[in-house]
């Protein structure tokens, strides 16, 4: 289906002033030449299409304010003003290079020349108006979770980011693809099309649901052509047909294959890649019985983190120490023992809960029929509910069950490990599924966010994740590693442990 403009629906607040979001002080520059390592930039290359199946159907519509823009990022459709490297540096993107002015308040973005898919410049004018878009959207997103920010053009290659306090990580927020930029012809009302207004190298053309989507090359990309002609994407919530689909050639590159379908695959064809991403146990500290934190005591007693990484996992993970897994190397040295715990376990004495997860990623409902069983041996009567994670997030926040199994990349929305405790345990965060809001808590996330050394906020950070794990409202129990399958002569895939990339503009069959 041709989709001349597909029908989003997320909600902006009244027109208000302009956005964006902090990084650390000084001035960056991008490295020489593409700044993504990815396309040759001779304008070359005939360039097979290449073939995708994802694991996440677009659960809105591909509003780029939702977690649909990470499939937008990882099928290389979007950009922003910055991008993270491996190392979870900003680095350049559409913005050439920007610094702070005195106040730490306001920083300075310089764009290069590039061009939006419907072939208009990219102009400060129109990146400010993007930003300030995505600042007003309701929910907002993740990435500005506790950030009230404003931007305007400061020339015509200028852009001025503000925020109300100093913010020391604001380019690294700035690099999440819910604040990418968007052509002024993406915006009707409250509506935004993706489908041929952003920068990237591809440009979604046509949609079928939320079953696939096609891409084309975008030959006006500022990094150079693209190596593949276009993009072909399936989306597959089941990871054995996922699999199955790489097995059989009908894709090139599956994402997020389940590891009990490794040992089934070519060798060559898994590449596995640590992350910041845990599977983790998330109580509703809000209505139903874990509001009981002697409740919530007796759960986290209950499990046993082995058994899931050892009988589920299959070596691709580990029992988990904390929010912040063994991929961030600097979290182990720093970590102490949960603070504020004052309750003791209580007896659950055949309490009723609904337990839920997601298909999405195969490993989840395994997982939670672990945990359903551990549960039921402490005592709890457990009801276990499994969907779609489409069908399931909106319950979900809305505190429809008592406890999840989910997963989640800690450093997904900025690659700054403060970022996520503001938007996923504080009273005002915008993706919460514990419903947590306890003012130690707070207090200790707002503490973080006003550190502005990479280290000091990583301290301030593992202060913050003592405090949230004294509260039992979620009980981390694996980090994870990820495999995406390849099949042998597709080189280029990007494999990013911030799980934000996929398909660049130098992956080609």
């Amino acid at each position: 289906m041709r989709i001349p403009r597909l029908r989003l629906r997320p909600r902006l607040r009244l027109p208000a002033v302009l956005l964006l979001v902090p990084l650390l002080a000084g001035c960056f520059v991008a490295a020489p030449g593409d700044p993504y390592g990815d396309a040759d930039g001779t304008g070359s290359g005939g360039g097979a299409r290449l073939r995708v199946a994802l694991a996440f159907p677009p659960a809105e519509n591909y509003s780029p304010y939702g977690m649909d823009a990470y499939d937008l990022s990882r099928l290389g459709v979007v950009e922003g003003l910055t991008r993270l490297d491996a190392n979870g540096t900003a680095v350049a993107a559409l913005a050439e290079s920007w610094y702070a002015e005195g106040n730490g308040r306001d920083w300075l973005f310089s764009l290069r020349e590039a061009t939006f898919h419907d072939g208009t410049e990219v102009t400060a004018a129109a990146v400010a108006d993007s930003l300030t878009r995505a600042a007003l959207a309701e929910p907002p997103p993740g990435a500005l979770s506790g950030i009230r920010l404003t931007a305007e053009a400061a020339g015509d290659r200028l852009v001025r980011v503000s925020t109300e306090e100093p913010d020391p990580v604001l380019p690294l927020r700035l690099s999440n693809p819910s604040l990418a930029v968007f052509a002024p012809s993406a915006f009707t009302g409250d509506r935004v099309n993706p489908a041929g207004t952003a920068t990237g190298p591809f440009v979604l053309t046509t949609t079928t649901g939320d079953t696939a989507a096609s891409l084309d090359r975008f030959d006006g990309y500022w990094g150079g052509r693209a190596h593949a002609s276009g993009v072909d994407v399936r989306y597959i919530s089941d990871g054995t047909a996922r699999a199955n689909a790489l097995r059989t050639g009908e894709v090139d590159v599956a994402e997020a294959v389940p590891v009990a379908q490794v040992p089934a695959l070519d060798p060559d064809t898994v590449h596995e890649i640590n992350t910041a991403r845990n599977t983790s146990l998330y109580l509703n500290t809000s209505t139903g019985l874990f509001t009981d934190p002697g409740l919530r005591a007796a759960a986290r007693e209950a499990i046993d983190t082995a058994a899931v990484a050892d009988g589920v996992y299959e070596g691709y993970a580990e029992p988990a120490q904390g929010l912040y897994g063994p991929a961030l190397s600097w979290a182990a040295g720093l970590r102490g023992e949960p603070t504020g715990r004052t309750a003791d376990p209580a007896a659950p004495d055949g309490a009723a809960l609904t337990l839920a997860t997601y298909n999405d990623r195969p490993e989840l409902p395994e997982t939670a029929q672990v945990v359903q069983q551990q549960l039921e041996h402490a005592g709890f009567t457990v009801r276990l509910e499994v969907r779609g994670y489409a069908q399931l997030e909106s319950d979900l926040l809305a505190g429809a069950f008592d406890a999840a199994v989910l997963s989640r990349n800690m450093m997904l929305e900025t690659g700054d490990p403060v970022t996520v405790l503001a938007s996923g345990y504080t009273c005002e965060g915008s993706f919460n599924p514990a419903l947590l809001c306890d003012p130690a808590v707070d207090a200790l996330t707002e503490a973080a966010r006003a550190e502005a050394g990479p280290a000091q906020r990583q301290q301030a950070a593992i202060r913050a994740e003592a405090a949230v794990l004294g509260t039992d409202a979620e009980i981390p129990l694996v980090h994870l590693k990820v495999v995406t399958g390849i099949r042998p002569g597709v080189t280029g895939v990007v494999l990013d442990p911030y799980e934000r990339e996929l398909v660049g503009a130098g992956t080609r069959r």
